[in-house]
C-alpha cells in the first residue's frame, strides 16, 4: 500500500461512515459492526482496533449534554417527572447509536490517516 494521503477528510469519513481511503464504501456493517474490507477500494479494515474509545467519548459527550438539557428544562419549565422519563431515554438511545457510529468511523479514519491500519504492523 502506498503512503498517499487519504482521499477524504477524517471528519467527512466519520459523518458519512464511509471508507477513509475512497470515501465511497461503507466502514460499518449493520449498526456498529466494522466491515472486514471496503467493498469499493478493498481497504483491509480487519486490523482496526478502536477499543472502548467511542463508548467512553459517547458517555462523556452525550451524558453532559443530556444532564445539562434536563437541568435547563427543569429550571425553566418545571415539567412533571413523568415527562423526563418519557423524553430523555429515547434521546439518549438515539444519540448513543448515532454518536457511536460517527466516533467509531472517525477513529478508524484517524488510524488510517496515521498509518495504524496496516495488517502487518506488530501489535
Amino acid at each position: 500500500m502506498s503512503a498517499a494521503p487519504p482521499a477524504v477528510s477524517p471528519l467527512t469519513a466519520a459523518l458519512t461512515c464511509r471508507c477513509p481511503r475512497c470515501g465511497k464504501g461503507k466502514v460499518l456493517q449493520g449498526l456498529l459492526t466494522v466491515a472486514p474490507r471496503c467493498p469499493v477500494c478493498d481497504l483491509d479494515l480487519h486490523a482496526e482496533d478502536v477499543g472502548d474509545g467511542p463508548a467512553a467519548l459517547v458517555i462523556l459527550i452525550l451524558g453532559a449534554v443530556i444532564v445539562f438539557a434536563a437541568a435547563m428544562l427543569e429550571l425553566k419549565a418545571a415539567p412533571p417527572f413523568w415527562l423526563h422519563l418519557v423524553l430523555w431515554p429515547p434521546i439518549a438511545l438515539g444519540g448513543t447509536i448515532l454518536l457511536q457510529r460517527c466516533l467509531k468511523a472517525w477513529l478508524i479514519a484517524m488510524q488510517y490517516r496515521h498509518h495504524l491500519l496496516d495488517a502487518e504492523r506488530p501489535r
